[in-house]
């Protein structure tokens, strides 16, 4: 196994854990009548992750560290597999801007920070209208919940996953543009790219 490929997989790995710990430790639970919803910090690395390797790994890293920690918590459990996907394409789509169209490794100034923020907003943007629609098919379809219970917990949501969709596209921009710099200059964004 090459180093580049070593050095990809331990930080999928590393942004994983990441996922994990800023879902389940930087989190507040909101209850609603019908079930829980969340502000949390989960996302934010779920993109850093896309932004620094791409599409596919960052959308791995969301899915098992946001999945973990579905799985761990009692009251998220049965949404688990709705999270595996849907972190799954939040890196999918933010790769995919990042790095096939946008092509953030080919920016500088502010045209790179322009490109950074339009990619992680378009992964976001995803998940503002993606995590309320396939929530609302979730309870209703799958766990069999009344329509007004659904629509209570998917009105919950839209909110939340608001907040937590600026909190990832502010923060994780902020992260990435800081580390830009330094892993361009060291080579570690090269080792890190996205393979075609």
């Amino acid at each position: 196994m090459s180093n580049q490929k070593t050095l990809r997989i331990t930080v999928t790995a590393l942004m994983a854990a990441l996922c994990y710990v800023a879902f389940t430790f930087l989190q507040i639970k909101i209850p609603t009548p019908v079930g829980y919803t969340s502000f949390h910090l989960g996302n934010t690395f779920c993109v850093l992750a896309a932004l620094l390797l791409g599409g596919i790994p960052g959308g791995i890293a969301g899915a098992i560290g946001m999945g973990i920690g579905d799985i761990l918590d009692p009251v998220y459990i049965m949404v688990a597999p709705k999270t595996l996907f849907l972190k799954f394409m939040i890196g999918l789509i933010t790769g995919l801007v990042a790095h096939k169209i946008l092509k953030i490794q080919l920016q500088k100034g502010k045209k790179l920070v322009g490109s950074v923020v339009a990619s992680c907003a378009a992964g976001m943007g995803f998940n503002i209208i993606g995590e309320p629609l396939v929530s609302y098919l979730y309870y209703l379809i799958l766990l069999g919940d009344s329509t007004k219970a659904a629509d209570y917990l998917v009105a919950a949501k839209f909110i939340t996953t608001g907040v937590n969709a600026i909190l990832a596209v502010v923060i994780a921009s902020v992260i990435y543009l800081a580390i830009f710099p330094r892993f361009q200059k060291n080579g570690t964004l090269n080792r890190l790219k996205p393979e075609k």
